[in-house]
């Protein structure tokens, strides 16, 4: 492990970072460009004194899960993650496992789409980046432990987390859906551990998924309408559209509202608030 080394690749990749690229609000005016290292460790789901003691070169040579929640963090591309892992006496991520990276070309894509909340999914449903806009609507993913930010795992073991609420007549054929879409993920990536480990938990933690399970259905993720509640605009339907990267099997979904509705006010208002919330 060659800590000095990392310490400096660490540092460097925080400073380039802006806050409003992965989803946070600036706050207040910055003595230092980047991001701060409360907000690497929020989003890594970190301590800050663990993320400390690596970027001063003195901290535990680090697992294989915590390198995956610093790279994605720092929005690492494949082969700065890949030196991150080798800098640190790990093997990178292997082929056959689940694309957990977004790549470059797609992180400047989302950039992009500034006025429309956008998330991007994995292969598996875990929610890898998303855009200010979306933390407004959908809620501060980086307050989410980074192993429950993944849109299956909420829906059947969450802890009230997730802000989609479903009509009863849809609701059994969209669980259905969402598990074939995780069945699909199995049979293209057999060998992940992560995925093994979050189909097992799924399958032993809910009933109703393992249900859904056995019936062996498969899908993929496609464009539909959501309801979301939120805690400030109340219930807000929307268009969800989305966009395949086939190189990395990641998901682009987009949320939007015709104009002149409810909705597309609301996104309007969100735009300017962020996610503050306000008491009366």
């Amino acid at each position: 492990m060659n800590r000095a080394e990392l310490a400096s690749v660490l540092r460097t990749a925080r400073s380039r970072i802006e806050p409003g690229d992965v989803g946070l609000p600036s706050g207040q005016r910055r003595q230092v460009p980047g991001l701060r290292r409360e907000e690497v460790a929020q989003l890594a789901g970190l301590s800050v004194d663990y993320i400390v003691r690596l970027e001063q070169g003195r901290g535990p040579k680090p697992s294989a899960q915590v390198l995956g929640a610093l790279t994605r963090a720092l929005r690492f591309n494949d082969d700065d993650r890949d030196l991150v892992f080798r800098l640190s006496g790990c093997e990178p991520p292997h082929e056959g496992h689940v694309p957990m990276l977004v790549n470059s070309s797609a992180l400047r894509a989302m950039d992009r789409i500034s006025d429309r909340p956008v998330v991007v999914l994995s292969a598996k449903s875990d929610v890898l980046v998303w855009n200010s806009l979306a933390a407004a609507l959908l809620g501060d993913f980086s307050e989410w432990p980074p192993a429950r930010r993944n849109f299956l795992w909420q829906r059947f073991l969450g802890d009230g987390l997730d802000r989609v609420v479903r009509a009863a007549e849809e609701e059994a054929d969209s669980a259905a859906h969402c598990v074939g879409c995780l069945r699909t993920a199995q049979a293209r990536y057999p060998a992940d551990p992560a995925l093994v480990r979050l189909i097992t938990e799924l399958r032993t933690g809910s009933e109703r998924f393992d249900d859904l399970w056995r019936a062996g259905r498969s899908g993929s993720i496609r464009a539909t309408t959501a309801t979301i509640d939120h805690p400030e605009f109340g219930l807000l339907t929307l268009d969800c559209d989305t966009l395949l990267v086939p190189d990395t099997d990641q998901t682009f979904v987009i949320y939007s509202a015709p104009p002149d509705t409810p909705e597309a006010t609301a996104l309007d208002l969100m735009r300017i608030t962020g996610i503050e919330r306000f008491t009366y």
